[in-house]
């Protein structure tokens, strides 16, 4: 990895993928695995409950699927969700839950905002304390890192988790 380009702060560049469900294709993940990233983020997006309306085109349980492959072939795998399109708490709580069984390493959950009038509205505006519960319950499932606040995106301190999981994996 050292022809990787200097990051700003003078470390390595690290390489974060987003990948879709490859529609539950073992061949096409094996390909991105091979390519040995140093993070696989695939977004469950929402609670299973919301598919219908939010992903249509995805399938939870293939996604659960494929975050536990790539866990299962040691590479980091990460996971995000938005809040604010009808979802429980309980909900969420539930996917955490789902995320943390597949062995997810870094959970990202931000608030929900309406890019444009041909997407859902906005159900609800998630307080900043319910965030904060939603981090902590992630880590009491056992995921290392979870980043939850009103403002958090899918590639959100992107670098310092993955510098805390070298440090824990001892490289």
């Amino acid at each position: 990895r050292s022809a990787l380009p200097a990051a700003q702060n003078g470390q390595p560049a690290t390489i974060e993928v987003l990948i879709p469900d490859f529609r539950g294709s073992r061949a096409a993940l094996d390909t991105v695995l091979d390519a040995a990233p140093d993070i696989i983020n695939h977004n469950v997006e929402t609670p299973p409950a919301h598919y219908p309306r939010i992903r249509p085109q995805a399938d939870y349980a293939q996604s659960l699927e494929l975050l536990a492959r790539v866990r299962a072939a040691g590479a980091i795998a990460k996971s995000g969700l938005m809040v604010g399109l009808g979802e429980t708490d309980d909900e969420v709580r539930a996917t955490l839950a789902d995320l943390a069984a597949t062995g997810c390493h870094i959970a990202t959950i931000g608030q929900y905002m309406r890019p444009s009038r041909n997407h859902p509205p906005v159900e609800r505006y998630v307080h900043p304390d319910v965030f904060d519960g939603y981090a902590a319950h992630g880590h009491a499932l056992g995921i290392p890192h979870v980043f939850s606040a009103p403002l958090v995106r899918s590639s959100y301190n992107a670098r310092a988790a993955y510098d805390a999981l070298q440090q824990l994996r001892g490289q």
